[in-house]
């Protein structure tokens, strides 16, 4: 008795530790070499990578979005140990991550920078996410870890037309939630500021 019980034990450890190297992927999204991947902003608009260096939760997808206007616009898919490159306009920008749930983050960006940020799996009796904004003073070498050990994905047709079926799923994930987050203090608030972007 006491061996088929250690032999259980060496078994579920064995596919815990192969589970836990799991990277996500996802058939809506292409991933992208490093040598094909194009995230160095234009003069007049600035970059945000999101990157989701965990596997916890590596089997369910966290989608994020640009939630700035009121109808939400469709950034990608993100999975466990990928990242994902956004080019937009300088300014005010709010994001947002959704699995079962949705959560938020606010960005002052500058033009000609490159920002970052990561997405967080929050395990419970489900998986849910959060965003996490990249400071400027953040330590190099756990940025460069980052970095490195994520693969550069990228959105495809496919991708909008998937997205565009969940469209409504989006906004009311994004009503259902807002309000609890705007009524955090503004401590509890991850942002994005200005002086966070890296010269590309």
């Amino acid at each position: 008795m006491g061996k088929k019980i250690l032999m259980g034990v060496v078994l579920i450890s064995t596919v815990v530790v192969l589970l836990s190297g799991c990277a996500g992927s996802t058939k809506y999204m292409r991933e992208v070499d490093d040598s094909g991947a194009n995230y160095i902003p234009a003069a007049d608009e600035a970059v945000v990578v999101f990157m989701r260096p965990s596997v916890d939760g590596w089997a369910v997808q966290s989608v994020v979005h640009d939630a700035t206007e009121v109808n939400n616009k469709l950034i990608g898919i993100v999975p466990a140990k990928k990242k994902l490159a956004y080019r937009t306009k300088p300014g005010r920008h709010l994001f947002m991550v959704t699995s079962e749930a949705a959560d938020f983050m606010r960005a002052e960006l500058e033009a000609g920078k490159i920002y970052y940020a990561t997405v967080n799996p929050r395990i419970g009796w489900t998986v849910r996410f959060s965003l996490a904004a990249v400071h400027k003073d953040i330590e190099p070498e756990k940025l460069a870890q980052w970095k490195t050990g994520c693969q550069w994905v990228e959105t495809t047709g496919e991708t909008r037309a998937w997205a565009l079926q969940r469209y409504g799923t989006f906004q009311e994930l994004r009503e259902a939630y807002i309000d609890k987050w705007e009524n955090k203090p503004d401590s509890a608030k991850p942002t994005l500021r200005p002086e966070d972007g890296f010269s590309p």
